[in-house]
């Protein structure tokens, strides 16, 4: 009796998500993340403030030696309430337009749904801040549209980021944990797809595993240069004084 309540026990902790499958409060596991970024819509979206000639035959040359979409990876561990959301190590092929806003995944974010607090260590040209402050609140409203992501069944919800950066999101409540991907958060449960329609960027989840790899708890990240989001925005909008037109793009990919 003592293996075969083993066995069963073993079998409920490893089992992974299958298509038609029903698995239900999942509260510890790892989600895989694929991030899609449309390139000629964020390089087209940056010449619209700033057409200058050799930016414009820079991407022409882009379009002629690269794929319109890029793809990058990350993954999200959950337990309990702390997420930790980090990028795998991979890079994008380094071009004239690398740098744009939103066209770089490189976040690592910690958050604690049951003190209301996230640290978000970001790295911005050639420093790294480790923001500590508030989750990230965004305006939801849930709608009736409904679609599978991974294999969970998900519902769709339109929101608002920073008064300014308009989001489409599907989450599941099979899995009960109000995050997501970077730092989307505040809906009754997972986040597994995100769009970004105005800024040509989406993550889909691509795989959950309902278990955490031994000795991997969500912890915080521990480099760089302690600061809050309001001195973080002091901190940019003062370095960013002279960038012209570019300036919000930039400032609204930092602060996301």
């Amino acid at each position: 009796m003592k293996v075969l309540l083993f066995l069963i026990s073993s079998m409920l902790i490893s089992v992974t998500r299958l298509p038609g499958q029903a698995i239900r409060f999942l509260n510890a596991g790892v989600v895989e993340y694929e991030k899609t970024i449309n390139m000629y819509g964020v390089i087209r979206k940056s010449l619209l403030d700033d057409n200058q000639t050799l930016q414009v035959q820079a991407f022409e040359q882009y379009r002629m030696s690269h794929t319109q979409f890029e793809k990058e990876h990350s993954l999200l561990m959950f337990s309990g309430n702390k997420t930790l959301f980090t990028p795998k190590d991979e890079r994008l092929p380094q071009t004239f337009f690398s740098n744009l806003p939103f066209a770089k995944q490189d976040n690592i974010v910690f958050a604690d749904y049951n003190t209301g607090q996230a640290i978000n260590q970001k790295s911005i040209f050639e420093d790294i801040f480790l923001l500590k402050d508030s989750i990230t609140r965004v305006k939801w409203k849930i709608t009736d549209e409904r679609r599978d992501i991974a294999g969970f069944h998900c519902r769709r919800a339109n929101g608002l980021m920073m008064d300014s950066i308009y989001i489409v999101a599907f989450f599941t409540d099979e899995i009960q944990i109000s995050a997501g991907p970077e730092s989307f958060s505040g809906l009754p449960g997972l986040i597994l797809g995100v769009v970004l329609p105005h800024e040509y960027v989406s993550w889909f989840a691509v795989s959950v595993i309902s278990q955490l790899p031994a000795d991997n708890f969500p912890r915080p990240p521990q480099k760089g240069k302690v600061i809050t989001y309001k001195e973080l925005v002091t901190t940019l909008k003062a370095a960013s004084s002279n960038w012209g037109p570019h300036a919000r793009g930039y400032l609204k990919s930092f602060l996301f």
